[in-house]
């Protein structure tokens, strides 16, 4: 979950909290499930104490026991995630329009947020003849190679920018672009037309088209997007996606949604004009 919890070297000393949550982040997509054994190998601490907060959080809902003797992420940690306001008034004002985009078009249409240098994906909607795609809701995604994660990069703070390049650009295909220069041009034309596009660049086959969605002030808050294979053309599916995010970011702004003030660089510039 990278939930960013102490590190091995400061495992003594830590606090409870730390500890259960160093649990919850033990858990990944591809291994929902691990045993007692393999959660005190992962998180450091000791077999006794483990099972006391795996027992704990089993009684809380956290987590979940499972056949066999393993644990699971549980479905409290569902419902406490659901209070997040900017997640349940993005949620109440956007899904509406999302909805309306998937009947129109019949593909993937995905919400994301910026969350600790990830696009952070806060809804879904499909169908059964939509595409398989790796995006999951909440799950992460790479910010330079998705389509929400360029728009979510093009309208952040530039100094956030400068510091998600320095790190690094990960190759997932042979179509990612890794070249800071190029990155950065690709950025500038998403500012320019308010759409963004990534070819291929997360998964071969696939071709996501995004958008941004602004807030009672400006910025840019979230982004939106449609997840397409290469037989189609995502220029034919921008203008619908366009609408449909400019029709919410209206939403937004008549039920005057703000962004979270307190948040740190990475902040959402405010959006250019002629945008709303």
């Amino acid at each position: 979950m990278a939930l960013g919890v102490a590190g091995a070297g400061d495992r003594r000393g830590r606090s409870v909290v730390s500890k259960a949550v160093a649990l919850l982040d033990a858990f990944a997509v591809d291994e929902p499930e691990l045993s007692l054994n393999e959660l005190a190998g992962r998180t450091g601490l000791p077999l006794s104490t483990t099972y006391r907060l795996a027992s704990e959080l089993v009684s809380w809902g956290g987590l979940e026991r499972v056949p066999g003797g393993g644990y699971r992420v549980g479905l409290r940690l569902l419902e406490v995630g659901a209070l997040a306001p900017r997640s349940a008034g993005l949620h109440e004002i956007v899904v509406p329009f999302m909805q309306d985009l998937f009947v129109a078009t019949g593909e993937n249409v995905h919400l994301a947020v910026l969350e600790g240098g990830e696009a952070l994906y806060v809804e879904r909607v499909t169908g059964l003849r939509s595409i398989p795609v790796k995006s999951r809701r909440w799950g992460r995604m790479p910010l330079h190679a998705t389509g929400v994660g360029k728009v979510l990069l093009a309208y952040a703070d530039p100094e956030f920018t400068d510091r998600v390049i320095a790190a690094g650009l990960a190759r997932f295909t042979p179509y990612t672009i890794v070249a800071p220069g190029h990155l950065r041009r690709n950025l500038a034309e998403v500012r320019r037309t308010g759409v963004a596009f990534a070819h291929e660049e997360m998964t071969v086959g696939r071709v996501s088209v995004a958008a941004p969605l602004f807030d009672a002030g400006d910025r840019a808050v979230a982004a939106m997007s449609i997840v397409v294979p290469t037989t189609v053309d995502p220029q034919r599916l921008a203008p619908a996606l366009r609408t449909a995010a400019l029709c919410a970011s209206r939403r937004l702004r008549e039920r005057a949604f703000h962004a979270d003030p307190k948040r740190p660089a990475g902040e959402p510039r405010p959006a250019p004009p002629g945008t709303g």
